[in-house]
């Protein structure tokens, strides 16, 4: 299995300014794509991620209170799974934050969202994303690229407190308002249209959305909103909830014929079941699908026959 180092080039830095957050792997081969650069809005506190899915180890820098950025290595937690992605956390001790990270990749694409609990009222968080190989756009017998649909899951990290099953125990006695709590994870389903004609454009909605400590919440889709998708696969644009602008997202094709896409999102002020929260509900989430034209589409691809 590969082992990708998801981050920052040597000389960027993330900055009020400006900055990226591309992937690169750490292995040789000569057809692993350039680096992908993602908007700082996704990337946020996140500064890499280098993950070894065969070993299941994954080592995030960044999404801590240290100006110079913190590396920490995570450890596995298949309890926390969800969606089909994997989970990590991290804790130094029952007084400090604890972290939770999301992880998966397929056919190429992979993409990564780590979020601290609170403590203080503060949260850090971030995403990243990219692709591994060659990229190449689907092609008609006509010669013009197709309308390719993608579908599969979503997980999300809120700056809102779980069940916090994943924290280690304070000693008795211990003051609840100096503990750290564990972030909660929103789960949903995805579906892309991605339209490789002359027009290049991708769209898309988040739905079935539900936060796992908390499933008696209405949590409202989210609609990723047209965008031109670039010559080298990737795109950026605008996410809506009931109309209104909420955030950005971002992602980027990968394989033969667009084979998979991997991408992450960033929403605040999205929830209406959390309208009077300070700070505002803020939500960082990550999908990898597959084709509906691959060999195992999910099972929302099965459509009729015209």
């Amino acid at each position: 299995m590969r082992r990708y180092w998801l981050g920052l080039a040597a000389a960027s830095v993330l900055s009020a300014c400006g900055g990226g957050n591309p992937f690169i792997t750490t292995t040789d081969d000569p057809t692993d794509d350039p680096a992908t650069t993602i908007p700082e809005a996704l990337a946020n506190d996140l500064e890499s991620v280098d993950y070894d899915p065969g070993n299941q180890t994954l080592t995030v820098t960044g999404v801590g209170l240290d100006e110079t950025p913190f590396t920490a290595t995570y450890v596995r937690k298949p309890a926390l799974d969800r969606n089909g992605y994997e989970a990590y956390a991290v804790q130094d001790n029952a007084l400090t934050e604890h972290s939770t990270a999301y992880v998966r990749q397929t056919e190429g694409g992979y993409a990564a969202v780590v979020v601290t609990g609170g403590q203080f009222g503060t949260y850090q968080g971030g995403t990243t994303y990219g692709r591994t190989g060659s990229f190449t756009a689907p092609v008609t017998d006509a010669g013009v690229g197709g309308i390719v649909s993608y579908a599969g899951t979503y997980v999300g990290l809120l700056n809102i407190n779980g069940d916090g099953g994943d924290l280690l125990t304070p000693a008795p006695g211990t003051d609840p308002s100096i503990l750290p709590g564990q972030s909660a994870e929103v789960t949903g389903d995805v579906f892309i249209n991605a339209d490789f004609t002359q027009d290049s454009e991708v769209k898309g909605r988040i739905y079935n959305r539900r936060i796992t400590d908390l499933p008696a919440t209405a949590v409202e889709d989210l609609t990723l909103m047209t965008t031109a998708i670039t010559s080298d696969g990737s795109f950026t644009g605008a996410v809506n909830a009931g109309g209104t602008s909420v955030g950005d997202y971002g992602g980027v094709f990968s394989g033969a014929d667009a084979a998979a896409v991997a991408g992450s999102v960033h929403a605040t002020s999205h929830i209406e079941a959390f309208s009077g929260n300070t700070p505002p509900i803020e939500e960082y989430g990550v999908f990898v699908l597959g084709s509906c034209d691959g060999a195992s589409p999910d099972p929302v691809c099965n459509q009729p026959d015209p």
